[in-house]
């Protein structure tokens, strides 16, 4: 297969923990063509997307300049591709907005995962109110004083986030009595200006934040995400801790019924995040946890994302 990979810099990556890279070592040991860009390279010649990448030579090592060999860029219709990986991380702003316009128009001719039309539908924390029995009691304002009610509406303990965030980042666990409530409450909703999402705490936050990986619908695995002391957030990105686990009939609840939408919406490589049992977020932009569910568990999940891409670009053609 030829794979375009849209990512962010190469040099940026953090290797050991970065689950695009996981993936092009898996394409790159099946001796897969590996081409690699940025969303800025994403373009259009008429109606056709097109895409000024680099061939790129992946391998193993500890730092991005020992792992990537890349050869000078040139320009390529993004439909002479088998399989477009939209890796950028988040945000979802308006760049990553308008490349999905773009990739748009590559849909039926190669594999885009995930694609652009539910990348841009299916905000990753609003999507989970399509399934009000999976989630804790959430609620969505511009409002400092309905953030006031709804802490005290549950038992003074709440989750406050932005609703483009990513990483861990704007994330505030707020509980009664706390002298910076106010100031939390003005900050999340930007004085007015901007949505923020609410969530009640779930006291089994403490114990991990569950990443369970999907392909194609099917669950690969999952890890524990376990905050450090003194911190609210699992993230890893913010020295959430990553533990082995295992799936749960409650889990397999909520896979069975997210599932369904995410097809419908083509969503091949997800990743949900459940606290407690109940679903938070859906992650579509740029999952992550190959890297970490293969150093727990001495397997290569890799293998299983990769085999899914092969059948679907085979199907394809």
């Amino acid at each position: 297969m030829r794979i375009l990979v849209i990512l962010d810099a190469l040099d940026k990556l953090d290797l050991a923990g970065d689950t695009s890279y996981a993936l092009m070592l898996e394409a790159a040991r099946r001796s897969h063509e590996i081409w690699t860009c940025e969303i800025g390279h994403i373009g259009l010649e008429q109606d056709a997307p097109v895409a000024e990448a680099q061939p790129t030579k992946v391998q193993a090592a500890q730092t991005p300049a020992e792992a990537f060999a890349c050869e000078p860029p040139s320009q390529i219709p993004i439909d002479a591709f088998d399989v477009v990986l939209m890796r950028k991380d988040p945000p979802l702003d308006m760049a990553y907005l308008h490349t999905t316009w773009l990739l748009e128009r590559a849909r039926g001719r190669t594999v885009l995962v995930n694609d652009p039309r539910g990348l841009r539908e299916l905000n990753e924390h609003l999507s989970i109110l399509d399934f009000p029995e999976l989630i804790p009691p959430t609620i969505v304002t511009r409002s400092a004083q309905r953030l006031g009610r709804f802490l005290d509406e549950q038992d003074g303990a709440i989750v406050v986030k932005p609703i483009e965030g990513y990483a861990g980042l704007g994330i505030f666990l707020v509980k009664s009595g706390d002298p910076n409530t106010s100031s939390i409450f003005e900050t999340a909703t930007a004085g007015g200006r901007e949505w923020t999402m609410a969530q009640a705490y779930l006291p089994a936050a403490v114990e991990g934040d569950k990443r369970i990986i999907l392909v194609d619908g099917e669950p690969i695995g999952a890890i524990l995400r376990v905050p450090p002391e003194n911190e609210a957030r699992g993230n890893l990105h913010v020295g959430g801790r990553a533990v082995k686990c295992e799936l749960d009939d409650r889990d397999h609840e909520i896979i069975a019924a997210v599932a369904p939408m995410l097809t419908a919406y083509g969503q091949i490589f997800v990743g949900l995040d459940v606290i407690g049992g109940m679903l938070t977020e859906i992650n579509i932009t740029s999952p992550t946890g190959i890297r970490h569910l293969d150093s727990l568990e001495g397997r290569n999940s890799s293998a299983q994302v990769i085999d899914c891409l092969e059948r679907k670009a085979a199907a394809l053609r």
